[in-house]
């Protein structure tokens, strides 16, 4: 059900009821800001968990740079429930037993969704883990993708892949609902879903964990297409998607190749090998895509071309030897792509996405398109007396320039 609320505060009202619901609320998100205002924490987490003392809401709140966690029993947790109701966020996520619901706080006023669900889900209360997961390991998507058994038990060896894709879908989470409360990003309805492409996507973790996250639980409609060059990956991924029930589409095709209309608007890219991952940003910016996240792996271009070229004067220290030279390379190249984004009008935040001891490639681009191309200026600079100074030329500016 879908209403345009009388005030802000009528339909605030009916976020607290649901958050003040010990026995169904399951998980609730705040981000985002109102216009003109900005709220204390760039994102808020709420749930329940039981503890020795009995049940209690957990309220995690994040600033720039770390989270912090507290836990709030009767009368404390209503105040610290309207505590947070009374900061300026810009859009509301609550998940119950029964529904989900949505708030979006605009200038015109707030605009409220609430969806039931099509089968209950049961609320996990325990506090010994590290964070509430988007998705459980017992869900049916990881036993389909081979991540699981037969019963639902994550297997060990696959652990670390289950941990990229629940922090992958955390930043996804907020990367979505930020753009769309900043108005980056229109909100999808039924007849026009949002469009979410996947390129390289392989066996499809991601795409599919997209999918079924964003539409499943947050209950966004979405229309969610794999891209990969094997009509392997294609015949299995299409089997797996007609066994979970899932609304996707795979076709085979290179990343610089493939056409999609219409265009994505959310454009993904987790661990394109090398160059691929510039040939996926590349499409991004011709397509427009309001939103990117990419997860680049290797980085054998610009090391290269690090080999073949001068060590300009005084950073041969930094060359001399291989691994630091690798290590140099990585960090160039991805902050090259950074800049080159930003020269095409994206706003671009590199961030961790999973600690290093699973995964050594746990980079990821996170830009949003908030303008129109930089054609000048001192940013521009910058970037060509990088480049020039270490005889370099990156595969991203090559496929722009084409």
């Amino acid at each position: 059900m879908a209403q345009k609320a009388e005030n802000v505060l009528r339909a605030l009202a009916q976020v607290r009821s649901r958050l003040l619901e010990p026995e169904t609320m399951v998980r609730a998100v705040a981000s985002g800001r109102q216009k003109g205002s900005t709220p204390r924490w760039r994102r808020v987490e709420l749930r329940y968990v039981d503890l020795k003392a009995g049940r209690h809401l957990q309220v995690t709140t994040y600033d720039e740079t770390q989270a912090h966690t507290a836990n709030h029993a009767g009368a404390a947790a209503r105040d610290a429930v309207d505590d947070l109701l009374d900061e300026p966020f810009g859009s509301w996520h609550v998940e119950t037993t029964a529904e989900t619901v949505q708030l979006r706080v605009t200038r015109k006023g707030a605009l409220l969704h609430v969806a039931e669900r099509s089968t209950p889900v049961e609320v996990d209360r325990g506090h010994d883990r590290d964070k509430a997961r988007l998705l459980p390991e017992d869900d049916p998507l990881f036993r389909a993708l081979g991540l699981a058994d037969a019963e639902g038990r994550l297997k060990p060896n696959r652990r670390d892949k289950y941990r990229q894709v629940e922090e992958f879908l955390r930043l996804l989470d907020a990367a979505v609902g930020e753009a769309v409360d900043k108005g980056q990003l229109r909100t999808p309805t039924a007849e026009d879903p949002l469009r979410v492409a996947d390129l390289g996507c392989g066996n499809a973790y991601l795409t599919f964990a997209a999918e079924q996250y964003l539409a499943g639980t947050r209950g966004l409609p979405v229309r969610l297409v794999g891209v990969d060059v094997k009509e392997q990956s294609r015949e299995h991924n299409e089997k797996v998607a007609r066994e979970l029930g899932l609304d996707a589409e795979f076709v085979v095709g290179t990343i610089g190749g493939v056409t999609l209309d219409p265009a994505p608007e959310v454009v993904l890219a987790l661990h394109a090998c090398d160059t691929a991952s510039d040939e996926a940003l590349a499409r991004a910016v011709e397509w427009q895509a309001a939103l990117v996240l990419a997860a680049p792996c290797c980085h054998h271009d610009v090391a290269a071309q690090l080999r073949r070229t001068p060590t300009p004067a005084p950073y041969a220290m930094l060359t001399r030897h291989g691994i630091l030279r690798e290590r140099l390379a990585d960090t160039l190249t991805d902050a090259l792509r950074a800049t080159l984004m930003r020269l095409q009008g994206y706003r671009v935040d590199v961030v961790q996405f999973v600690e290093s001891q699973h995964t050594p490639r746990n980079t990821l681009l996170r830009a949003t398109r908030t303008g129109a191309p930089v054609t000048g200026g001192s940013l521009r600079r910058d970037y060509d007396e990088l480049v020039e100074a270490w005889g370099i030329r990156p595969r991203l500016a090559e496929l722009l320039d084409a």
